[in-house]
């Protein structure tokens, strides 16, 4: 089936929309100039030099500039994605944020989910989410959920993370990191992820809402979706069954057929078991139709940041939507024979405008989730 399905209607009872993002990564400060680069299929990776990597078998990662603290970096992102949606102060500070982070560390101001708030005129963190690499995502649902069936008119999801020596420390003790300093995702001479810098926030708002105040809307955030895998603390299940339910469920709650996906912007981090795993997913859900649906891993180009990956690409996923410009798979150099079939975009960025694409994420434990964006 083509059209969307009239017997697979929203659950939800309110349409959610993006009306600000912003981030800040490796690539630089602001979505406009990261996506530029991202899209290019441009690297951002080098030697780490912000702590002493002495001893470990890796020392590249993907790092910001000049970057400042946590807090400082999530307070540009908070205030640029409000002023994007033009919230007034009163708006402001009847707005919760939900707060992707690996934990509420302290600051010169307070722990971090009472400081953020603080500084941006939000009216508190309702929720902190430390569940790494699907950690934004988790939040998007649980902020959508809440909009969509009229417990609030608006949330702002802000996440990040930047690269620090416990967490590069343990993924390099544990064989996780590219010898070669460079992420492949599924190509066959693959050998792992590198971290990356990356911070994000996005105001989410009910259409109806967003519509009363006159603010155009950047996207739609049209269906949602997670599952867990039960195999393995760290491991995929091989067979992507997980990914693939959320996925399902990400769509059947927008009522559109997997047809209508034009482009996915896929979790792929260069691992050995990862990236096939996540390519079985996609055959279970869109089986023939696969080798003519574009596919990119913006990991390839700025590294893996953890709890601000989610909302990350989903900036990124937003920005190839608007431009209509879908970001090319940077580091790719031979095809692995167990992702054969995916339509990968290599060499250059590809001109298309697609009505929906999805932006999935996956993490230890067997946490899988699925954001189904459509365009504004």
């Amino acid at each position: 089936m083509t059209a969307r399905d009239p017997g697979s209607p929203r659950t939800a009872t309110r349409r959610v929309v993006v009306t600000g993002i912003e981030a800040a990564g490796a690539h630089g400060r602001g979505t406009a100039v990261m996506l530029r680069q991202i899209i290019a299929g441009e690297t951002a990776f080098g030697e780490v030099d912000r702590f002493p990597t002495a001893g470990r078998r890796v020392h590249r990662a993907a790092l910001l500039a000049d970057a400042g603290t946590l807090l400082d970096e999530l307070t540009d992102c908070v205030a640029g994605a409000l002023t994007q949606a033009g919230l007034t102060a009163a708006e402001r500070s009847d707005c919760p944020l939900l707060l992707a982070v690996h934990g509420d560390e302290p600051t010169e101001h307070g722990p971090l989910t009472r400081a953020l708030p603080a500084r941006t005129g939000l009216a508190g963190t309702a929720r902190c989410y430390p569940t790494a690499c699907v950690a934004g995502s988790t939040a998007v649902a649980e902020a959508a959920t809440r909009i969509a069936g009229g417990e609030l008119d608006r949330v702002v999801v802000a996440g990040g993370y930047l690269v620090e020596p416990v967490q590069f420390a343990l993924f390099d003790a544990g064989r996780a990191l590219s010898r070669d300093g460079a992420v492949r995702p599924f190509s066959a001479d693959r050998q792992g992820v590198l971290l990356g810098d990356g911070v994000a926030a996005v105001v989410l708002e009910a259409a109806e809402a967003a519509e009363r105040r006159d603010c155009p809307a950047l996207a739609e955030l049209a269906g949602w979706g997670r599952a867990g895998d039960a195999h393995h603390v760290v491991r995929p299940d091989p067979t992507g069954a997980g990914l693939a339910r959320a996925i399902t469920a990400a769509l059947r709650r927008a009522g559109v057929v997997p047809a209508e996906v034009g482009y996915v912007n896929a979790n792929a981090n260069g691992s050995v078991l990862g990236d096939p795993a996540e390519a079985a997913a996609l055959r279970t859900v869109f089986g023939a139709r696969l080798a003519e649906l574009p596919v990119s891993s913006g990991k390839g180009a700025h590294g893996h940041a953890l709890e601000g990956s989610a909302l990350l690409e989903l900036a990124v996923t937003i920005g190839a939507l608007r431009a209509g410009e879908l970001p090319v798979q940077a580091g790719h150099r031979a095809v692995e024979p167990s992702c054969a079939g995916l339509d990968l975009v290599l060499g250059a960025p590809r001109r298309r405008r697609v009505r929906y694409a999805l932006s999935l994420n996956a993490a230890f434990g067997g946490a899988n989730t699925a954001l189904l964006v459509g365009a504004a």
